[in-house]
């Protein structure tokens, strides 16, 4: 058994109490610090009586050497200089989503944690969920055949963001997604987003992405600030089967369907029908797989413990947030340019 590492969480706000709470409750971790400009806000997270330290100054948590590891939780502005100080301290980090508020930020952070040889790492809570793991090992598996499309709606009625649009606010979890489950051999290589601000804030408050993927599929992502009803769902449409995720019917989070439509190849007719390719429609049974659910943060601190403590990549590492970061800047230069189709730099995406 390897001693708990010790890890101070940044940021005491929206997101900073659940990181704490799983911290906590991790064998695997020994919360030290929790650091926030609002001490009082802090001291209210942990309680009364907790013997987690509690500071407004970063510079002092970051000089404890019982801290291994931290966990940023702060505005994506903040992100830049808080992970690059925690990197030059020696430790590893874990970033909430987006892992910087640019590309250029992003490759900064993933370069420094390479040089250093620390564990960076991205929060994309999501992919730690256990409908999303099982959707990425049914892909892995060849479950639902090759991938030709993706259909994803995540709306709700709020919450209108001062600083990001919709599509900064709520794609990344739909990107890091796709990211996630995509077979190695398959990722986007182009986007195209188209925006609407029907309330005047001053930025997208509807969004619609379109994904251009290397093998011919395609992938769309409705993301929506004004919707009066929450909708949380993803249709992987396969050659085999189609897997569809409603994330927010826990009895039944994810249906496997072995319907679709098969179509017979030129090369399979015989020479009279070698001019009419024929279509056939499958109708077969629908089958709703077993989860054993957990909370995903519970899985991503787990996930990690076991990155650090192994000196391997997370399973969504810097380089993941990378990949989000670069569709997100291509997406926004889609809908200032009037929803134009943009190429992704391979590079970037390796």
């Amino acid at each position: 058994m390897n001693p708990p590492i010790g890890v101070a969480v940044v940021g005491a706000g929206y997101w900073g109490p659940n990181l704490v709470r799983n911290f906590q409750g991790s064998q695997a971790f020994h919360l030290r610090w929790l650091c926030d400009l609002d001490v009082e806000r802090a001291q209210r997270v942990l309680g009364g009586y907790s013997t987690v330290q509690v500071s407004a100054d970063l510079d002092e948590v970051l000089a404890d050497p019982s801290v291994d590891a931290v966990a940023i939780a702060t505005p994506a502005g903040t992100h830049l200089p808080v992970a690059m100080a925690a990197l030059a301290a020696g430790k590893h980090v874990l970033v909430e989503k987006p892992l910087a508020a640019t590309y250029e930020e992003g490759l900064r952070l993933v370069e420094e944690a390479d040089r250093r040889g620390l564990t960076l790492m991205c929060d994309h809570t999501y992919c730690y969920t256990p409908a999303v793991l099982r959707v990425r090992d049914l892909l892995a598996a060849g479950e639902l055949g090759e991938l030709h499309f993706l259909d994803s709606v995540r709306i709700n009625l709020g919450l209108v963001q001062r600083d990001i649009d919709v599509i900064w606010d709520l794609a990344p979890h739909d990107l890091s997604i796709l990211d996630f489950v995509l077979p190695a051999e398959v990722r986007p290589i182009a986007v195209a987003a188209h925006g609407a601000d029907g309330i005047g804030a001053g930025r997208a408050c509807v969004a619609y992405l379109t994904l251009q993927l290397s093998n011919g599929a395609i992938a769309h992502i409705h993301v929506n600030w004004l919707s009066p009803v929450k909708v949380r769902t993803a249709i992987f449409g396969g050659s085999k089967r189609t897997l569809v995720w409603d994330d927010l019917n826990p009895s039944q989070r994810l249906s496997l369907y072995d319907r679709g439509v098969d179509v017979s190849s030129p090369d399979e007719l015989g020479d009279e029908q070698r001019r009419d390719i024929l279509v056939s429609y499958r109708s077969g049974d629908m089958v709703a797989p077993a989860l054993t659910e957990r909370e995903a943060l519970r899985t991503m601190v787990d996930e990690y413990a076991r990155a650090i403590t192994t000196k391997t990549p997370a399973l969504t590492d810097g380089r993941s947030g990378l990949r989000v970061l670069e569709i997100l800047q291509a997406a926004s230069r889609s809908l200032a340019e009037g929803g134009i189709m943009i190429k992704l730099d391979e590079g970037h995406m390796a």
